[in-house]
């Protein structure tokens, strides 16, 4: 960052009013030739109007008028039912885009505590009649006991066993 030249402040400032000045003089030539555009539209659309004195040529001009602005207001359907339909499209191509990146939040779920049979009976309503005690249906098994095991535990205080065995082993030196 060291080797980076920096703007001072003020010429950050010129640089910027620069910038705007340009960008007004840009936007007052655009909407001058937007204005003309319009004029020049309507002058080859509209002519100027010519209003006969008689009475059956006023008739033949209001015809003439009513087919205008029916032809117009035909266009100007077929136009926004193309914008809507290119509007709808583009709103789905968003949707695929935004699915197939796969860059939507998912919330973070919050940890509940809930037994099996609140957790159906909150999906399922009064429905729900099967208790989900898993415990009852568990299998009974008896456990045989062996008389070693019964011997093992028996023997009780471990220090008198090996006082017991000390005194064998005394016989046996003897």
């Amino acid at each position: 960052m060291a080797t980076e030249k920096r703007l001072s402040a003020r010429r950050k400032h010129t640089l910027k009013s620069c910038m705007l000045v340009v960008a007004g003089n840009l936007l007052e030539a655009e909407s001058v030739v937007k204005v003309e555009e319009r004029e020049k539209y309507l002058a080859d659309k509209c002519p100027p109007l010519e209003l006969p004195y008689s009475r059956d040529e006023l008739m033949e001009l209001c015809k003439q008028l009513h087919q205008q602005v029916g032809v117009s207001e035909e266009e100007r359907y077929c136009i926004e039912f193309k914008l809507n339909m290119v509007l709808n499209e583009v709103r789905d191509l968003n949707i695929k885009i935004v699915d197939l990146r796969g860059k939507f939040k998912r919330p973070r779920l919050k940890k509940v505590r809930m037994s099996a049979d609140a957790m159906l009976k909150a999906l399922l309503g009064s429905k729900h009649t099967v208790n989900m005690d898993l415990r009852a249906n568990l299998k009974q098994v008896k456990k045989e006991v062996k008389e070693e095991d019964k011997q093992l535990r028996d023997v009780g205080d471990w220090r008198k066993n090996v006082e017991d065995k000390s005194d064998r082993k005394k016989m046996f030196d003897s």
